[in-house]
């Protein structure tokens, strides 16, 4: 446990894939961890269980089921992080609703209108939504406070569809303003690209793709680098900036729970 130790973080949709990542990764840091999701109650797959996890992990969980659609949720939740702490340190903007059916492929006049609501509603104005709840209690927080935004390459190349990388590079183009906008704050925000994670969509449908899982950057190790970089002593210089996963883990000499660094992701220009 380092810089972090202590802390108050909020993980939007960490009831499972890169949200229960970050979530755990902060809590062996030594975090208060508030977990948001859809999902609550009995199984794996919940803001309980993610809690339970950090807990063992050497943290403080704290779940809330939230639905990051509806606004008075979003505000409802704050509230509840405002009364019983009075300030936040970390924001993590992670939550994602992947549409239903997903839209992988063909073009944007195949696609149901409400995927725009699915991937840019829930992925970029619901981070907007608890970025603007969560800024008095930021700025409550003192050095070290930060939003932590998570993104893809997406947001600079194509990837399954037009309204995805809408919501991944409006996300980006939000972080970058928003950084300036909080600098005199003495709040970071910084953007986070994680490469291709097995969370537990991608496990779910490997068995239909063949896809080779052992490739893949766990949820825990995008996390252990998001933490990471929330407890560099340079943050604020990073701020405004893409931050890629693979990069942070070479910088801080992390490996995934395997032992292993995995591949990094092909950059623009690069095959």
């Amino acid at each position: 446990m380092g810089a972090l130790k202590g802390r108050t973080a909020l993980v939007t949709g960490a009831s499972r894939g890169i949200g229960r990542g970050i979530a755990i990764a902060l809590g062996e840091q030594g975090c208060t961890v508030y977990v948001t999701g859809r999902t609550s109650g009995g199984g794996e797959r919940t803001v309980e269980a993610t809690a339970a996890a950090v807990k063992s992990a050497g943290g403080e969980g704290r779940p809330v089921c939230c639905d990051h659609g509806d606004d008075a949720q979003i505000e409802a939740l704050i509230q509840q992080v405002r009364e019983e702490v009075g300030h936040l340190d970390l924001l993590v903007n992670n939550v994602y609703r992947i549409p239903d059916p997903p839209a992988w492929g063909g073009g944007f006049w195949d696609h149901p209108i409400r995927i725009w609501d699915d991937q840019v509603g829930i992925g970029l104005r619901a981070h907007y939504v608890a970025s603007w709840h969560a800024a008095p209690l930021l700025f409550e927080a003192g050095p070290g406070a930060a939003i932590l935004n998570v993104s893809s390459p997406g947001g600079q190349t194509y990837h399954f569809s037009s309204s995805y990388g809408a919501g991944k590079a409006g996300l980006d183009r939000l972080t970058k303003d928003m950084a300036q906008e909080l600098r005199p704050k003495g709040v970071a925000a910084v953007v986070l690209y994680p490469g291709a994670v097995s969370t537990e969509f991608i496990v779910d449908s490997a068995a239909q793709t063949g896809l080779d899982l052992s490739k893949l950057q766990t949820p825990l190790f995008v996390g252990r680098t998001a933490a990471a970089l929330l407890a560099c002593d340079d943050l604020m210089e990073r701020s405004g900036s893409i931050q890629w996963v693979e990069d942070l883990a070479e910088e801080f000499d992390l490996t995934d729970e395997n032992g292993v660094r995995p591949p990094g992701y092909p950059r623009r220009g690069e095959t």
